[in-house]
């Protein structure tokens, strides 16, 4: 059978690489993909396969389901957004929509859950499991994948109970069709804040007769950086990075305010709150140093995607299997990057893996979220065949079994 499923997929990846060309060309952003969810449906009413076309709050996601719904169930997931990132790669299929682009691969990801159906869909009698393929908007920080959980889309709601869930992400760090993984945290949590820090204006000849929240700020942001060095465990990880500072409107003017604003990334719930506990007491007590107030508001992003240990050695071992050890790469450690597969992940097991974009003939690749990055065609035969044979084999991963 493994033969006859890489020569199926050989024999469609002409028609799959246009799909993604076209995908490439037509980006939007989260919970705006109507175009792509339009091509995304179309395909599946091509091959006869049943679909849901949309839920409550994500009106662009596609849930279609394969093989018999009173076996055990398990889903395999894409995203499909785009960025709102003007595209510099020259490609003859570069986006036509101007200031979007598929910087984050999800045309890749969206055409492999593609191929994925119609090959599932010539063995669907023969499948041990039923499957749920779900094309997911607004992962780029719409959080698609909590509403798509919230609308039922894994507890039995809309369509079948899922026992386990797989997904994959394109990775210009691993040569192109390398599967990749590890047990527990892959990618970490992904909060953001906005630290405003309130003095009193006046002029810069005149400091004392104000209180100055741009000092106060510049404190903070020193500071800060030594919250993860000083108080967390040296052997747990966490990033807290100021990406943004504003304040001021002349160069002899103290204003009246300045906000800091950043992320912080951690990999469990316990130093996820930690820092942001760590935070709130420090800034409060820099501005009352500085006789200033402040106000910080902190944005929680998604959760720690955190794989199953027997959903990751399922993944790790059926990788092995199909394209040999060599073809397989444990992850060594953790990514502070971020996905919202982790709210999936949050309900029931599963494991999120990286599959290799990077060209052999290249040392390095444009970055994810690069205007420069696209998605290598010759990794998509190599996603199908993952996604394809984790479904074949799903009969066997204890999650699902009845």
């Amino acid at each position: 059978m493994n033969s006859t499923i890489s020569q199926r997929i050989d024999q469609h990846l002409d028609h799959l690489i246009g799909l993604r060309h076209r995908l490439h060309q037509t980006p939007e952003i989260g919970y705006e993909e109507f175009a792509t969810a339009e091509l995304i449906r179309q395909e599946l009413a091509d091959q006869q396969i049943p679909f849901i076309a949309g839920v409550p709050d994500a009106p662009t996601a596609t849930v279609a389901t394969l093989g018999d719904p009173a076996k055990p169930c398990i889903a395999l997931r894409a995203d499909i957004d785009a960025l709102p990132i003007i595209e510099q790669t020259g490609l003859p299929y570069a986006s036509t929509n101007p200031g979007m682009m598929h910087a984050c691969g999800h045309d890749g990801h969206a055409t492999i859950l593609l191929g994925v159906a119609a090959m599932l869909k010539k063995m669907e009698q023969e499948l041990p499991v039923c499957v749920k393929l779900i094309w997911q908007p607004a992962e780029e920080g719409g959080g698609g994948a909590y509403r798509l959980v919230d609308a039922g889309v894994l507890d039995g709601r809309l369509g079948p109970k899922v026992g386990a869930i797989f997904g994959l992400h394109g990775w210009p760090g691993l040569p192109a069709g390398i599967i990749a993984t590890r047990p527990g945290a892959l990618l970490a949590a992904t909060d953001n804040f906005s630290i405003t820090f309130i003095g009193s204006g006046c002029h810069g000849a005149y400091p004392h007769l104000g209180r100055d929240p741009i000092v106060t700020a510049a404190e903070a942001v020193v500071n800060l950086q030594q919250l993860v060095s000083r108080e967390i465990d040296p052997t747990e990880s966490a990033v807290l990075t100021i990406g943004k500072i504003n304040g001021g409107t002349a160069v002899n003017i103290i204003p009246d305010t300045a906000t800091i604003e950043g992320t912080a990334r951690t990999l469990n719930e316990e130093t996820r709150q930690q820092v942001r506990q760590a935070m709130e007491r420090r800034v409060s007590a820099i501005a009352r140093a500085n006789d200033c107030r402040v106000q910080l508001a902190w944005t929680e992003g998604y959760p720690c995607t955190i794989n199953d240990p027997a959903a990751a050695d399922f993944v790790a071992d059926t990788a092995r299997q199909v394209l040999g050890n060599d073809r397989y790469l444990p992850v060594a450690k953790p990514s502070m990057g971020g996905e919202d597969f982790s709210y999936y992940l949050q309900q029931i097991p599963g494991c999120f893996f990286l599959l290799g974009v990077r060209p052999d003939h290249l040392s390095i690749y444009p970055p994810l979220h690069s205007d420069r990055y696209d998605f290598t065609d010759s990794a998509m035969p190599v996603g199908v065949r993952m996604f394809v044979e984790l479904a074949i084999a799903a009969g066997n991963l204890r999650h699902v079994q009845s």
